[in-house]
């Protein structure tokens, strides 16, 4: 479970996230809201990236921004960027293999750990495969490898589905939907694509302007009348 309770960040004159407090309880968790609504600042705080201005952040009962964020991908705080991370003259095992090394399991477990990371995601090439041969979609798939192998407690997702047809976004939504059983981390999903985060999610929270304006379950959450004028337009989305 994450707390997170009056976090506040500032870039000058301008406040990111203002006064965030929600929580997240295990399972998977949407997180939404327009471009610029802090979002990302929020996964930033989470990894290390970002020192807030105020504000508390506790993840399974210990204050996570008191670690340096070396200590947090340890800990188990892993995550997907907006940009592809990994490495494209490496393998996909190597690529998923680099991560491994920075939890806190043992070094004799790599290669069943890293394999299992692999088959999870369900990426059709052999894990010898170069990433810079593989199409978006599995890329996509190996950064996801990346953020679930060794462990991991926290699992952000920063817009995995972004671009993807529906086809290759539907594959992806069952593999998020399987990280929390399979690894028991808590994982929380950014993205625009409602309908992968109405089949993800049992509960979303939305940030408007840094602010946050609603949290619950996410088919209420979808046809709550603040979050349609902000976010999701004039008309309800179907849950």
């Amino acid at each position: 479970m994450i707390e997170v309770s009056d976090l506040t960040v500032r870039f000058g004159g301008v406040t990111s996230l203002d006064a965030m407090s929600v929580t997240f309880e295990k399972g998977t968790c949407g997180l939404i809201g327009p471009n610029g609504a802090g979002k990302t600042t929020f996964f930033n705080v989470l990894s290390g990236f970002v020192r807030p201005a105020a504000g508390s952040v506790s993840a399974d009962g210990e204050n996570l921004l008191k670690m340096a964020h070396f200590r947090r991908a340890r800990w188990g705080v892993r995550r997907t960027f907006q940009t592809e991370q990994a490495i494209e003259g490496l393998s996909v095992y190597e690529n998923v293999a680099m991560i491994h090394e920075h939890s806190k399991l043992a070094g004799a477990s790599r290669r069943d750990d890293v394999l299992a990371a692999i088959a999870l995601v369900g990426l059709d090439a052999d894990p010898d495969t170069k990433v810079r041969t593989l199409g978006a979609g599995a890329r996509r798939l190996v950064e996801v490898a990346r953020a679930i192998v060794g462990k991991p407690r926290v699992v952000l997702l920063d817009e995995p589905a972004a671009g993807l047809p529906d086809r290759e976004t539907e594959h992806l939504g069952q593999v998020i939907r399987e990280i929390p059983e399979h690894t028991g981390a808590l994982v929380i999903l950014v993205d625009h694509d409602m309908s992968l985060v109405s089949s993800c999610c049992g509960v979303t929270a939305v940030l408007d302007f840094g602010k946050l304006i609603a949290s619950g379950p996410t088919a209420e959450v979808l046809r709550n009348e603040q979050v349609v004028r902000a976010y999701l337009g004039t008309e309800e989305v179907q849950a």
